[in-house]
């Protein structure tokens, strides 16, 4: 009945049932034995099992090409991993699904590593799921012997995360980095509002001019890359630079005025390829804060290529600083302060950024 380790679950998430089905084999026997558990029917050996690796697919990234370009590369990942790891695939149905499938399958055994399979939205999602109410999520499987680690194949239409590494959207090499499975330890940062639930990123969140900008892109991505084009020229409209109030590292607070955009750096870049942050590292301990403040429209023309490529720090009215945690409002209090993080829209000012050093093992 059960002869492959390549399992495919579609279903969408409920507390009750698993979202992937876990296929476990004896090395030493092809005799396997079947049990019911509290959520479906599970494989399981006497001896030595192959360990989980957990892909959340998002079928819908990049206009659909994350799927087509997922497919192709299936026959060649059960090449590289079938022989040594149960290869799940779960589809993403909507937003937030992949942070349900990501902290069920922690919970319910995923003891190698869960895969992130599209952009920076996806990976997103999936770096939420390991958390729950503030805490890391925990496998309720006693005899697994490792932490379940973040993986990332970057097939969406920025994966603006990955540049960070030097990684290129070549899934195949992405597949060879898992099949290395050489972990580190990667810092995350949470976002925190009085009375609402933490909320996680790994790459960049930013406030004001940017954020919604990235929030009008997000309309767009059927246009590619040049979804950030249009999303900035549509957040220029009406736009007012305002005075901010930051209070790093839960020290006094400091007015900044006529703020543009203020950025929050776990990594680089953002928008596609803009080195926002250029001295954020994922592991370091730190996130990296840079305010642009008084730019006008024609700023951004004159001074783009500066803000691609990183040397923006040394452009007046840029300002950079490190830190362990940033506390930012609006001093008019207007509650119209666009707030994101790796490009997802979370809501509106005031908001507490701070740094979880080493958080999440991820193969890099």
């Amino acid at each position: 009945m059960l002869q492959t380790n390549f399992c495919i679950s579609n279903r969408s998430y409920t507390a009750k049932q698993p979202s992937f089905f876990r296929a476990q084999h004896r090395v030493s026997s092809s005799r396997i034995t079947l049990c019911n558990g509290g959520g479906g029917t599970t494989a399981v050996s006497s001896s030595s099992r192959l360990r989980d690796l957990v892909f959340v697919v998002n079928p819908q990234g990049a206009n659909g090409r994350t799927a087509q370009e997922w497919k192709k590369l299936l026959p060649y990942l059960r090449s590289r991993l079938g022989e040594t790891c149960n290869i799940c695939e779960s589809l993403t149905s909507g937003p937030s699904h992949a942070i349900d499938i990501t902290r069920e399958a922690i919970r319910d055994g995923a003891d190698y590593a869960v895969i992130a399979v599209g952009g920076d939205g996806t990976l997103h999602e999936v770096v939420n799921g390991f958390f729950w109410e503030g805490k890391p999520v925990c496998n309720l499987n006693s005899e697994a012997g490792h932490s379940a680690a973040l993986g990332l194949i970057p097939l969406g239409t920025g994966s603006d995360f990955a540049r960070t590494f030097g990684w290129k959207n070549d899934p195949c090499e992405a597949v060879e980095r898992i099949v290395k499975g050489i972990r580190s330890r990667v810092d995350v940062g949470v976002i925190d509002q009085e009375g609402k639930d933490s909320h996680y990123f790994i790459n960049v969140a930013d406030v004001h001019l940017s954020a919604k900008a990235g929030f009008y892109a997000s309309k767009y991505k059927k246009f590619g890359n040049l979804c950030y084009v249009i999303g900035a020229l549509q957040a220029f409209m009406g736009h007012d630079n305002r005075d901010m109030r930051i209070k790093v590292n839960g020290g006094e607070w400091e007015v900044y005025p006529k703020v543009t955009a203020l950025c929050v750096g776990n990594a680089k870049y953002f928008g596609g390829g803009m080195k926002i942050t250029p001295n954020a590292v994922p592991g370091n301990g730190n996130l990296e804060v840079v305010v642009l403040q008084d730019f006008k429209w024609y700023d951004f023309i004159v001074k783009l290529h500066k803000l691609y490529n990183g040397t923006h720090l040394s452009v007046n009215n840029v300002s950079s600083r490190s830190v362990q945690s940033i506390e930012v409002e609006e001093i008019s209090e207007s509650g119209s302060i666009y707030v994101q993080s790796d490009g997802e829209h979370l809501g509106f000012l005031p908001r507490k950024f701070q740094v979880l050093p080493g958080a999440i093992d991820m193969i890099s």
